[in-house]
């Protein structure tokens, strides 16, 4: 069995949601603020682009934690 998965029994899950939801928030400004920095560049800002890239930034980062967190120990 894969270590800090989140699968196994002995994982909190409220303590899993909570961790991969910060992680998820965390990403998506990190995404957004890249965005709007690359179209400030660029000249101008399509905000369809930079709240799509931010919106999968944060998806991704949830399947991501799926892997583990190494926030949540497993006990």
């Amino acid at each position: 069995m894969r270590r800090n998965n989140v699968f196994p029994p002995s994982t909190d899950t409220v303590k899993w949601l909570k961790a991969a939801g910060i992680r998820a928030v965390r990403t998506t400004a990190q995404a957004a603020v890249a965005a709007i920095g690359t179209a400030a560049v660029m000249g101008q800002a399509d905000w369809r682009y930079v709240m799509s890239a931010s919106v999968l930034a944060g998806i991704l980062s949830l399947l991501t934690s799926l892997a583990g967190l190494p926030e949540v120990t497993v006990e």
